[in-house]
């Protein structure tokens, strides 16, 4: 009877495959000229690098999605290789993100000196309220989960520390599960204690919720000096792509462990992959109003470029002695038209710039991992050499003596010589 079910849902699939196909091809192709055309235009008015360089590799987050879900829609058989793909893109594009925050904020170093301001003030404020003035000072779990504002700079560094764990365990995982499936011990979508899926599945579920949290928290402590920017609407457009294509995953797959959809896997990979392929075409729409890279296209008056000014006028009544009157209110506003940029310039400082602050920071989040274990390591060390020095201590050394005495006698004269051996 499973069988002939299985057998009806794979002839359903069959006939509705290329219909799925041609729909989602046609959102696809959407996404992609939205979003290209989107990302040109940062390219071209590449005024902010800085900034600009982590919108566009948030912007390219869409057409990555698109084309690998389309792509894996239409072969299923190197759905495997496409899932890597978006997943390792999926952890850099929150990454990139976050940095893209903090740019807006001005930098590390003036990140880091508005947290100190902020928790000089928290603290102030909580000491002014509470007598235990050391009880303040001492930083836990708790200050991070409700006072993250007195954790200072430190709450930089976890933050920073939770952000690109999340970019190495998704990326680590995903050629894990490559490597496991090669083996046919992965099973996807299989919530079974001697296949490999259950067990990424929680370690990518848990690095990425504390990955998520620490950008909530970012944004808490932040979203006041950012009102510039809108960073609600950015942070809610980026975090549904991010949120909800992961757990709609997992939604799919708990839906065929339970026997609601047959566990086949071409049928969660095709759901899965055809409503990417919808949602991606409604980010995209959604990424043209929140990354504008109109906001780029002019600089100071005091830049370079075209100047052009915007006029407006307003009619208002005027009321004065009992008499009204129109009047003419007008409005001037002018802008500087930033000149054009190469888009293979942009291109290399987006790349190589992008591509050494990754590195960079990679590099340093391991070495602050390592670290704890290192300090353990030598701790343990120094624990044994302790208890050997003080076991070597309580044994008193055997000390043998040999004293050999000799006489000679020259010329009726005798000498004594003496020689002693000690041994230890």
């Amino acid at each position: 009877m499973a069988y002939d079910r299985i057998s009806n849902f794979e002839g359903v699939y069959k006939s509705l495959h290329l219909p799925a196909v041609i729909i989602g091809g046609t959102f696809v192709l959407i996404a992609l000229a939205l979003s290209t055309i989107l990302i040109l235009e940062h390219l071209r008015a590449y005024t902010n690098p800085a900034e600009q360089k982590w919108i566009i590799g948030v912007l390219f987050m869409v057409p990555v999605y698109a084309t690998e879900s389309i792509m894996s829609l239409w072969n299923s058989k190197f759905s495997m290789v496409y899932d890597i793909l978006r997943n390792c893109y999926e952890a850099f594009a929150l990454y990139s993100f976050w940095c893209y925050l903090v740019a807006c904020l001005g930098g590390e170093d003036r990140v880091v000196e508005l947290l100190e301001t902020a928790a000089r003030e928290e603290i102030s404020e909580q000491l002014l309220k509470e007598e235990d003035d050391e009880a303040q000072h001492r930083h836990s779990l708790n200050d991070f989960v409700f006072h993250p504002t007195v954790l200072g700079k430190d709450l930089y560094t976890i933050i920073k520390f939770g952000i690109v764990q999340y970019m190495i365990l998704k990326t680590l995982c995903a050629f894990l599960a490559l490597l496991l499936e090669l083996f046919g011990v992965y099973g996807d979508g299989e919530f079974k204690w001697y296949y490999g899926y259950p067990y990424v599945t929680i370690i990518i579920n848990f690095s990425q919720m504390w990955a998520l949290y620490c950008l909530v928290q970012f944004y808490n402590v932040s979203h006041s000096i950012l009102q510039a920017i809108k960073p609600l609407s950015k942070f809610i457009s980026f975090k549904a792509i991010v949120f909800a294509t992961w757990w709609q995953g997992v939604g799919i797959a708990l839906v065929c462990y339970v026997g609601i959809l047959p566990k086949w896997g071409k049928i969660q990979n095709g759901i899965q992959d055809f409503l990417i392929c919808i949602e991606m075409a409604i980010a995209a729409i959604a990424h043209v109003y929140v990354f504008s890279a109109e906001h780029y296209k002019y600089l100071p008056v005091s830049g370079c470029g075209k100047i052009t000014s915007v006029e407006s006028k307003t009619k208002s009544k005027l009321v004065e002695n009992a008499k009204s009157g129109p009047a003419t209110v007008e409005q001037k506003e002018t802008n500087v038209e930033a000149p054009g940029t190469r888009i293979m310039e942009s291109v290399q400082d987006v790349v190589l710039g992008g591509g050494e602050h990754v590195v960079k920071d990679v590099a340093l989040t391991i070495s602050q991992a390592i670290e704890p274990v290192e300090k353990s390591v030598t701790k343990f060390q120094d624990t044994i050499h302790h208890i050997s020095a003080g076991s070597d201590k309580g044994k008193n050394p055997e000390v043998e003596v040999d004293e050999r005495v000799t006489e000679n006698f020259v010329d009726l004269k005798s000498e004594f010589s003496s020689e002693m051996k000690v041994r230890v």
